[in-house]
């Protein structure tokens, strides 16, 4: 049984990515299938490799049943295009930062994390870093949505 993988990336993996890894996590542990789908996240820059997620990020997870405290930032690597099946950006920067790394067969495995649900009525999740806190609810609220289309997406094509 092959197992489908997951990578989300964001810039320094502290906000959104692990958010993202969480909820589809999350997502995952309820649909049964843990053993199936394989999940992390990273960054595109090494800021802050070693550290835990935001505790912003922390706490609006926390407060919606998800906790990401287990979780520490790692930057992406040339070798995560051999591991992952989706390599999924979190916006457009760090989509393109990662087409610069990635071989020419790995490219296809690149997507925009909210190209998987297109009424969200916005095509990246905002970097909250700089904002306050409703900036990581609105994060927390396209992850949500983009995280249940990206699992149907993937139920479908891998018949899970």
């Amino acid at each position: 049984m092959k197992k489908v993988s997951v990578l989300f990336v964001c810039m320094g993996n502290i906000c959104r990515s692990p958010t993202a890894h969480g909820v589809f996590e999350e997502l995952v542990k309820r649909a049964g299938l843990e053993g199936r789908i394989l999940i992390d996240s990273a960054g595109t820059h090494a800021y802050h490799v070693g550290h835990p997620p935001d505790p912003r990020s922390q706490k609006t997870a926390a407060e919606r049943g998800i906790d990401l405290s287990a979780l520490r930032a790692r930057q992406t690597l040339r070798e995560d295009f051999e591991l992952f099946d989706y390599i999924i950006a979190m916006d457009r920067d760090n989509l393109s930062n990662l087409q610069f790394i990635a071989p020419p067969e790995g490219r296809e495995k690149l997507h925009l994390f909210l190209d998987f649900a297109p009424g969200l009525g916005a095509k990246e999740v905002p970097d909250p870093y700089y904002g306050g806190s409703k900036g990581f609810d609105r994060v927390f609220d396209l992850v949500q949505s983009a995280a249940e289309a990206l699992l149907a997406s993937i139920r479908r094509d891998h018949q899970l």
